[in-house]
């Protein structure tokens, strides 16, 4: 359905779309009282060419109905496809997610976000607990965070021995070689942000009850150990950024506009294209006259407070 002033009823499909999603926008602001007045100003000094909702939000809708375009296509031919969300913490991988999976299928679009390994986990091969997440014919995987723990979280916090980091970027291209090799559309994205945006980001969460939980003593120490992620990061673009599986960049600071640019050249690196599909007509209901429902108890209904 081409979205433009030539067909009314995309437009006022947009319409109501887009005031139902700035209804959503306004209550996830709304229901964050307890974030400090003080931080938000600061938030919003430095970020004054931020995106306006309505740009915003008609913008991301018109990437979501591609997005539906490209998950009636995986599904119609089989393809497999994996994309790899990393970056630092607060860089904005989960908030892509969810606006790429807002609307999509779940059993056709799958998110990955797998715990620390268990006692078991760390005896196999290092790939192994990833392997079963991987797609089926007709379906994308999103991993937000993967295999690449290894050569940033791990080695950084010493879960990972230096032996073990350097067998995993000798294994890792070859891993996501064969991937490739047996049908899978494997893209990899980097959020980047700087130093003084994550700390903003993360005093708005220490400060939102609501959001701390995002917060992990692990997330804390990523400010202390900021230079050897960076570092880490480096090391893994030099030595993992290979032709069948090339990392992209998406710059994270503005959090509406990386959302918007990585939709976008997502949908680019696949050719998809729209997929025929049987008219749907709702039938018209079977009346039985000689039918009487029964009426529930009372007590099995949620009560009526609003």
């Amino acid at each position: 359905m081409p979205i433009n002033e030539s067909n009314p009823e995309a437009m006022d499909w947009l319409a109501a779309e887009l005031a139902d999603t700035l209804d959503e926008d306004y209550e996830l602001e709304i229901s964050e009282p307890a974030l400090s007045d003080e931080i938000r100003r600061i938030y919003k000094r430095k970020h004054p060419d931020a995106l306006d909702r309505a740009t915003y939000f008609r913008s991301l809708l018109e990437l979501q109905a591609e997005l539906i375009k490209l998950h009636n296509w995986v599904e119609h031919t089989g393809e497999k496809v994996v994309v790899i969300f990393e970056g630092r913490d607060s860089a904005g991988k989960g908030g892509v997610i969810k606006r790429i999976t807002q609307r999509l299928n779940p059993r056709v679009v799958r998110v990955v976000a797998l715990q620390k390994p268990t006692e078991q986990e760390k005896t196999q091969w290092y790939f192994q607990r990833y392997v079963p997440h991987l797609p089926s014919g007709g379906e994308i995987v999103l991993f937000d965070r993967s295999w690449y723990n290894r050569s940033g979280v791990e080695r950084v916090m010493g879960f990972a021995s230096a032996e073990q980091v350097e067998q995993f970027f000798q294994d890792v291209p070859e891993f996501e070689r064969m991937l490739v090799r047996s049908g899978i559309r494997l893209i990899k994205y980097w959020f980047s942000i700087t130093d003084e945006e994550q700390q903003l980001r993360f005093l708005m969460r220490i400060h939102d009850p609501l959001k701390q939980w995002k917060l992990s003593p692990m997330d804390l120490q990523s400010r202390v150990r900021w230079e050897d992620y960076t570092k880490a990061k480096e090391e893994t673009f030099a030595r993992t950024n290979i032709p069948e599986a090339p990392w992209f960049v998406v710059e994270g600071n503005d959090k509406k506009r990386a959302r918007l640019n990585c939709i976008r050249h997502l949908l680019g690196q696949i050719p998809y294209e729209e997929v025929p599909h049987e008219q749907i007509s709702l039938p018209d209901r079977v009346f039985n006259p000689d039918y009487d429902r029964e009426p529930l108890p009372e007590q099995l209904f949620v009560p009526n407070h609003y």
